[in-house]
């Protein structure tokens, strides 16, 4: 009995054995299963990514394009827009010449110049009525002949050139050495104004001047053909009356052709004169 005891614990023994044997490849493959089911529960939770071209263009497109807040970045800012000549500042932070009707101001003169110093520069403004080119002329005397000049030239693009002329006599020739920087300019109710800067000491030539000494101003304006200057509006352009120093700020006004009739000396003494008759009556 005993060793029959022993055998039958043997087999059982053994049975349980083959047993455990036998559930343990399953319990394992279930232990993948379950992990297999909790990788697959991470890529479903995980968002989804397209790897078409399509969706790359987009999202580089949302994210170079966008901003933190979903709106498109803006353009390129507008260029800032002609600021107006002030004529308030005539006489005191700068000098001023005007030519036209009795308290024209930089809108309505026929012809307007401003200069200002501005550290190692001079800044010029000039305005005319007139659909061409306006221009001031550096002269060493009141003739035109030998005059280093800059003009604002409205071509047929509807640009604002400043370029820079030399007079040979009568004539005005263009020099590619051009002074001016800070350039700006506008075409506005059939007016032409610009702005620029150019330098007070320059290089001894010929064709410029040095502006720290004085010249006399050549005031020009007229019509431009396919952006060329031609002859000028009036036969006699008016011209300063002194040499004119930039470091001197004065508000000059001279009367045009129509306001001078009765400004000069012999007009006046022709209407007194006139008037002394009329009263006298004939005998």
């Amino acid at each position: 009995m005993a060793v029959r005891s022993r055998g039958a614990w043997r087999r059982l023994l053994l049975l349980l054995l083959l047993a455990g044997s036998a559930a343990s490849p399953a319990e394992e493959g279930g232990g993948r299963r379950e992990a297999g089911g909790g990788e697959q529960g991470e890529e479903a939770a995980r968002p989804h990514h397209d790897s078409s071209y399509g969706t790359f263009a987009s999202e580089f497109y949302d994210l170079r394009y966008l901003s933190e807040e979903g709106y498109p970045f803006p353009t390129a800012p507008p260029v800032d827009p002609f600021a107006k000549i002030r004529v308030d500042d005539c006489g005191k932070t700068k000098g001023c010449f005007r030519y036209g009707k009795p308290g024209c101001n930089a809108e309505t003169c026929d012809y307007f110049l401003s200069y200002r110093r501005i550290g190692a520069d001079v800044e010029f403004e000039l305005s005319a009525d007139t659909d061409g080119w306006v221009a001031v002329g550096f002269s060493s005397d009141k003739k035109m002949g030998g005059d280093d000049v800059m003009a604002c030239v409205h071509d047929d693009n509807g640009r604002v050139r400043i370029q820079h002329f030399y007079n040979v006599g009568q004539w005005a020739k263009e020099i590619q050495r051009n002074p001016a920087r800070d350039e700006e300019g506008v075409f506005e109710n059939n007016r032409v104004t610009c702005r620029f800067k150019r330098p007070v000491y320059v290089p001894r030539e010929e064709t410029i001047v040095d502006l720290h000494l004085s010249w006399y101003y050549l005031f020009a304006w007229g019509p431009a053909i396919q952006g060329s200057i031609t002859r000028h509006d009036i036969d006699s352009p008016p011209v300063s009356e002194r040499v004119v120093s930039i470091y001197k700020y004065e508000d000059i006004f001279m009367p045009s052709a129509a306001y001078q009739t009765f400004s000069s000396p012999f007009c006046l003494l022709l209407i007194v004169a006139l008037t002394f008759y009329l009263l006298m009556g004939t005998p």
